[in-house]
């Protein structure tokens, strides 16, 4: 027969239920640590809050943004065969609005009307292309490269004065025809327009 174990004193019994208490205690620390870890990583991934912080003065809080115009040449041709340029309709409407969303989701400058903004930002829509990039071996093209393409000023509301200008500035998405990555060329567009319009955040609130 094994002997019989003696039977732990109080004391060591009030020090056993304190060592689970606090292993209990950090078990549950480790959790919470985990979950606001996961739970922070998740507020960056998913954009809330400021994006980017901003470099600009801290005078200019308000921005406006005029309706985009078209520049698009409309009898212009492409002389490369790999590409083409089109024309949708309302296409530059939908760039103004996709920039104005994106101010408004970054915060860091509110949207205004003209008499009250510290900043105007004008734009023209100048170029869209679908351009190919890959083939398969019979010839086919198997992805494609949208390009929205405009002209950016931003200029000092108060005094007239610009603050920059770019030319050429693009938004662009990259879609396959076929395969689990297929995508059609709608919604390449959107893509293009998202990044046209987060490029143009950036470069409002950074001033790169």
């Amino acid at each position: 027969m094994n002997p019989a174990l003696p039977k732990p004193s109080h004391c060591e019994q009030d020090w056993v239920k304190r060592g689970v208490g606090l292993e209990r205690k950090s078990g549950v620390k480790i959790l919470l640590k985990g979950a606001i870890a996961l739970f922070s990583a998740t507020l960056l991934i998913s954009g809330c809050g400021y994006t980017t912080r901003s470099l600009l003065p801290s005078e200019l809080k308000t921005i406006y943004v005029d309706n985009f115009v078209n520049k698009i040449n409309m009898t212009a041709e492409s002389s490369d065969a790999r590409m083409y340029q089109s024309y949708r309709p309302g296409m530059e409407i939908d760039v103004t609005k996709a920039i104005r969303d994106k101010y408004l989701f970054d915060g860091n400058l509110k949207i205004a009307d003209t008499k009250s903004a510290d900043l105007i930002l004008k734009g023209e829509l100048v170029d869209f292309r679908n351009e190919a990039l890959r083939y398969n071996r019979n010839d086919n093209i198997e992805e494609y490269r949208v390009r929205i393409v405009v002209n950016l000023e931003l200029i000092n509301a108060k005094d007239g004065s610009t603050r920059w200008k770019e030319a050429g500035f693009a938004g662009e998405s990259l879609y396959n025809t076929t395969g689990s990555l297929a995508k059609s060329e709608t919604d390449a567009i959107k893509d293009a327009r998202a990044d046209l319009a987060r490029r143009v955040v950036e470069r409002t609130i950074e001033e790169w």
